[in-house]
C-alpha cells in the first residue's frame, strides 16, 4: 500500500529537499506552504501522515496540529528548529505523534514516518473488546468509548492506553511505555512519555489532576487502575 504524505513548510527549499527522497522511498506526496492550505489539503486528500513545520505564516504548525486532531487520527510529525524540552512537550500535547529537530537526515525522517505508520496500522491487529471501568476499548477498530461516547485518540495515545489497560495494576516505566508506543528501541527521551500521558489523561479522566485510570507510581512510572 502506498501512503500519501502531506508535507507542510513555508520554505520551498525544505520541501524540495524532502519530496524527491520520500517519493523514491515509495510514498506519494502533496505539499503545502502554509497552515491554511495544509488544512484544506488534509480534508481533500486525507493523507496517512502529515510532516508539519512548527513556524509558519497564517497558522502555526501547532494550530494546524490541534485542528487536525479534532477531526481524526492522521499521523503527525512536527518539524521544529526549537531545541528546548518544553517546546517538544508543547508539540506532543497539541497532538503530534512524534517530532524531529532541524537539521535532520532524510533517513531519520523516513524511519520516524514508518514508525508512526506502523502504529497506525498495527494498533488494531487484536480483535478483543476490553471493558475497563467506564471505558470500552476496541483494538480491532482502534476506537475508545467512555460511557458510550467515543473518545478520539492519536495512534500513540491509543497504543499507550492498550499497553496499560491490557495489564491493569502492572507498573510500566516511562522508557518501557515510550518504546511500546513508539516502536523504536533507540528512543530514550522519557519526557515524551509524560507528555503523551498528560494528553491521554485530559481525554479520559473526569479530573486529570486526580486520575483514576492512569495512575502515577512515583519513582517508577505508570499503571492502569480501573475506575471503581
Amino acid at each position: 500500500m502506498s501512503h500519501t504524505l502531506l508535507l507542510v513548510d513555508d520554505e520551498r527549499k525544505v520541501l524540495e529537499f524532502m519530496e524527491p527522497f520520500l517519493r523514491e522511498e515509495g510514498f506519494q506526496t502533496v505539499t503545502a506552504y502554509n497552515g491554511v492550505d495544509a488544512l484544506r489539503l488534509a480534508r481533500e486528500r486525507k493523507p496517512s501522515l502529515v510532516v508539519l513545520d512548527w513556524m509558519m505564516p497564517e497558522k502555526s504548525g501547532i494550530d494546524v496540529c490541534r485542528e487536525l486532531r479534532k477531526t481524526g487520527n492522521t499521523g503527525i510529525i512536527m518539524v521544529t528548529a526549537r531545541v528546548e524540552e518544553i517546546d517538544k512537550v508543547v508539540g506532543l500535547e497539541a497532538g503530534a505523534d512524534d517530532y524531529i529537530s532541524k537539521p535532520f537526515s532524510l533517513r531519520e525522517l523516513v524511519a520516524r514516518i514508518r514508525s508512526v505508520l506502523r502504529r497506525i496500522e498495527g494498533a488494531g491487529t487484536l480483535p478483543e473488546l476490553m471493558e475497563r471501568g467506564d471505558l470500552t476499548v476496541s483494538e480491532a477498530e482502534c476506537r475508545v468509548w467512555k460511557r458510550g461516547t467515543e473518545v478520539v485518540l492519536t495512534p500513540t495515545e491509543f497504543k499507550l492506553l492498550v499497553t496499560l489497560a491490557s495489564r491493569p495494576g502492572i507498573v510500566y516505566s516511562r522508557l518501557q511505555l515510550l518504546r511500546a508506543s513508539m516502536d523504536d528501541d533507540m528512543l530514550n527521551d522519557e519526557r515524551t512519555t509524560d507528555a503523551h500521558i498528560s494528553r491521554l489523561r485530559k481525554k479520559l479522566e473526569d479530573d486529570p489532576s486526580q486520575p483514576v485510570y492512569i495512575k502515577t507510581v512515583y519513582g517508577f512510572g505508570y499503571r492502569f487502575g480501573d475506575r471503581p
